[in-house]
Parts: C-alpha cells; sequence; structure tokens
C-alpha cells in the first residue's frame, strides 16, 4: 500500500464511518517507532506508522485510522479530542474505534546489558541496567566504595 491508496483509505473510512469528509492528507510515516499513527493538531494530517501495515495488515491500520479519525473531527468541531475526553470515548465506541494498537514484534528490545558493581569493603554486589556514577554512590550494606566489576 503507498501513501495515494492510504489517502483514499482514510476518505473512504470518514465518510463512510464518520458521515464527514477527511479533507486533509494522510500519509505512511516511517519515523513513527512508539505509535501506530498521530493527528497533526497544526496541520490536521495524519501520519501512519508502515510497521503495522507490513506486520498486522490491513485490518490493524483500519483500526489506527479510525483512532485518529475521532481526534481529527472532534478537534475541528471543538470538542474534547483527547483521550481522556468524553467526547473522545463516546466517539470511538460509536465507530468502533480501537483505544491502543496492537505491540509491534519487531520494536521489541530487550536489554540484555546488565552492570555489576560490587563493594570493596564486604564484597555486596549490585546489578543495574544502567551506569552508576561510583564516585557519587556507596555501599548500601556497609556504606563503602563500590566498583564497576564488568
Amino acid at each position: 500500500m503507498d501513501d495515494k491508496k492510504l489517502q483514499q483509505l482514510v476518505e473512504d473510512i470518514s465518510i463512510n464511518d464518520f458521515k464527514k469528509p477527511f479533507i486533509h492528507k494522510a500519509f505512511f510515516n516511517k519515523r513513527l517507532r512508539t505509535t501506530g499513527g498521530r493527528y497533526n493538531l497544526s496541520t490536521h494530517n495524519i501520519d501512519i506508522n508502515p510497521k503495522y501495515y507490513q506486520e498486522h495488515g490491513i485490518n490493524e491500520v483500519v483500526g489506527i485510522i479510525k483512532h485518529e479519525l475521532c481526534h481529527y473531527h472532534l478537534h475541528l468541531e471543538g470538542k474534547g479530542y483527547k483521550h481522556g475526553d468524553y467526547d473522545f470515548k463516546e466517539l470511538m465506541k460509536k465507530v468502533g474505534a480501537p483505544r491502543f494498537c496492537s505491540p509491534l514484534l519487531t520494536e521489541r528490545k530487550v536489554n540484555t546489558k546488565v552492570f555489576v558493581y560490587g563493594c570493596k569493603q564486604c564484597n555486596q554486589r549490585y546489578n543495574r541496567k544502567k551506569r552508576v556514577d561510583t564516585k557519587r554512590y556507596f555501599c548500601g550494606k556497609c556504606k563503602g566504595e563500590i566498583y564497576l566489576m564488568n
């Protein structure tokens, strides 16, 4: 699917489900990483993450489009377009838009790097996912000096 077909799909969904036209642009944005789609408040355009189409298919993209069109139409009407607003929740129920999209399988990042610190006095070991400044921190057991072991 290309941007032209996506634009046509968004326009069709807008007319069929919302009974209102979509007069702005919709396109795939491969820079999106943590979301399925985005509605831009200033330009009124809708960006869709192409990885969702590649991994989950057209049904997932249709759900994302409906969700973003809820933001779009409510914002243009001056109603509550944010996730927590009553108008937004009601319109999502009415059109069958999902609250969240499915997670991407390719974007799962597993942090396997573990930093092991040790105390010079009592040999207590500490496993950390992030680096620790050994000059600022000390052993929680004996208040001794810590050092990076690996």
